[in-house]
């Protein structure tokens, strides 16, 4: 586990210490959150007999790539359920054909079908059609991800004290675990990728009650930084990953880690943190996912 310390000048001007966990390291093939949030998972599949996994994803989906990723280097086969229909007669793109090269069986489903993927009337159509597997949520946000996530607190705490752990929130399974591993202490902030993302809040507390059996209270989520919704690549948002590996030597992926450290420089600018605290934004990894945006 690594700890660089991000010498920005809306760190120091707001007299915050800022460090960057690159849980983006923690795995060879399957980096940062997505590792974490398989790894129970995986477990309880094999522990019910499972030889399948199936799950959900839009056409670039880091989730989607992770998954298929497991199955390889743990012998479970994989079904992609791939949001649009009408992407059943296109090439596929790097990151799909990835998928497919590590094993995974796509299957393309209608935008207004995939909506209803949690309806268990779908759910049970679609396994009648691709056969028994087990069945990881989009985003692979269950109660069984919350533990491999929690686990980052006290590992992170062998290497600093710290008062804000930053994290970029897609399904909302990441942040979720965090506050377990935090069981109420120190605070934890959110910062969504997609539009419209107030629904997360109902979901995160619905997580951490079923898998710690409690709802916390020392989080916020911020939904003003997903730069015109999930998975848009402004010019700006760009320009700032280019530049911010420049400074850093560190690359940031295009839909989550970006647009919270984006976040966490503007809410420094604002006086958001305490003078003297010390902030920790975590790296979740998604580098894949630059090869659907044409490279950096």
């Amino acid at each position: 586990m690594l700890l660089q310390p991000l010498h920005e000048p809306a760190a120091d001007r707001a007299g915050v210490q800022l460090l960057l966990l690159r849980d983006d390291l923690n795995h060879p093939e399957l980096p940062g959150n997505k590792w974490r949030k398989l790894t129970y998972n995986l477990r309880e599949a094999q522990r019910l007999g499972h030889s399948t996994l199936l799950t959900f994803g839009g056409a670039y989906s880091n989730h989607l790539a992770a998954v298929a990723a497991a199955g390889r280097l743990t012998g479970l086969q994989t079904v992609g359920v791939v949001r649009g229909e009408e992407l059943r007669n296109q090439p596929l793109n790097s990151t799909l054909a990835r998928a497919r090269q590590d094993g995974m069986r796509l299957h393309f489903l209608d935008r207004a079908t995939y909506r209803r993927k949690h309806q268990p009337e779908v759910l049970a159509a679609l396994l009648q059609e691709l056969g028994p597997a087990y069945v990881l949520p989009e985003g692979g946000s269950n109660a069984l991800a919350l533990p491999g996530c929690a686990e980052l607190v006290p590992e992170l705490l062998t290497l600093t004290d710290f008062d804000t752990l930053c994290v970029a929130c897609g399904t909302g399974g990441t942040l979720a675990g965090l506050l377990v591993g935090l069981g109420g202490q120190r605070e934890a902030l959110g910062i969504a990728a997609l539009k419209g993302a107030d629904f997360l809040r109902t979901d995160i507390n619905a997580l951490t009650q079923q898998a710690a059996g409690r709802v916390y209270s020392n989080w916020t989520l911020r939904t003003d930084y997903h730069g015109g919704g999930y998975a848009r690549l402004t010019p700006e948002l760009r320009r700032f990953v280019q530049a911010f590996q420049q400074r850093h030597g560190v690359l940031l992926d295009p839909i989550y880690t970006s647009k919270m450290l984006m976040g966490i420089l503007d809410l420094l600018a604002q006086g958001h943190f305490r003078r003297g605290s010390t902030v920790v934004a975590i790296h979740t990894g998604g580098l894949q996912a630059w090869a659907g945006f044409g490279g950096v």
